[in-house]
């Protein structure tokens, strides 16, 4: 189940925030999405996930078109923005149950529990959310992305306010689920991108620069550092 983008544009009066880009990713691939501030990243998420509605340009998760079978492909797809939005007022297991219930998935206990456990929230699980750390939320976030067992899972600056053993976790976390599924993350920390990614595009100011493997783009680029790759390609 694949994600596939063919000359995808979003404009603002005559701003170009996304400007005609095209790329695939395939399953058992994480594709890093890396760019400045700015440079049309958080904006082309929104578009896949149908937040958005394309300026022109084609777009398919899991081969269901974006626009004309949006319903179908959210099902494929799981989302973690940049800023969760979260109901704070309602327990972790009681929000979750809420997200499970939307995509009309069953006997959603036993899956709750095993998600739960998955991103390491279990000692705070009987917690409301407005009673969790920024990092316990964003594992909050994780959690309803991959309830419903998506084919696709885009993550929008997935480790945001995470300490550094949290960090780690999700990371290791990211990886074991991007071997079935496709799996899309924006970020800004390179070291990130290093340790989890295997294909990388860089986007600036709405057009994609770089497209290739984390491998290609080294060897085509001197076996630079990724960051100096990077400051070189949006300068």
């Amino acid at each position: 189940m694949s994600i596939l983008v063919k000359n995808l544009s979003k404009h603002y009066h005559n701003q170009k925030a996304v400007d005609a880009i095209s790329f695939e990713v395939k399953p058992g691939r994480i594709l890093g999405f890396l760019g400045p501030n700015g440079a049309g990243k958080s904006t082309t998420m929104r578009m896949l996930t149908g937040y958005l509605e394309p300026t022109s340009g084609h777009a398919e998760i899991a081969g269901r078109n974006i626009l004309t079978e949006a319903i179908e492909a959210k099902k494929y797809t799981g989302y973690l923005p940049e800023n969760t939005p979260l109901y704070t007022d309602m327990y972790i297991k009681e929000f979750l149950n809420f997200v499970g219930q939307a995509y009309g998935m069953k006997n959603l206990t036993h899956r709750i529990d095993e998600v739960i456990k998955m991103v390491g929230l279990t000692p705070e699980q009987h917690k409301k959310i407005g009673m969790l750390s920024k990092g316990y939320r964003q594992r909050v976030g994780l959690a309803q992305a991959i309830i419903h067992n998506p084919d696709v899972l885009i993550l929008d600056e997935p480790t945001s306010g995470l300490d550094p053993n949290q960090l780690v976790e999700i990371r290791a976390l990211i990886k074991a689920l991007g071997k079935n599924k496709t799996v899309i993350i924006s970020t800004h920390i390179m070291q990130e991108v290093e340790a989890i990614c295997n294909d990388i595009i860089i986007i600036n100011k709405g057009k994609i620069v770089a497209n290739d493997s984390l491998e290609g783009i080294k060897k085509s680029n001197n076996n630079n550092s990724l960051e100096a790759i990077f400051r070189k390609l949006t300068a």
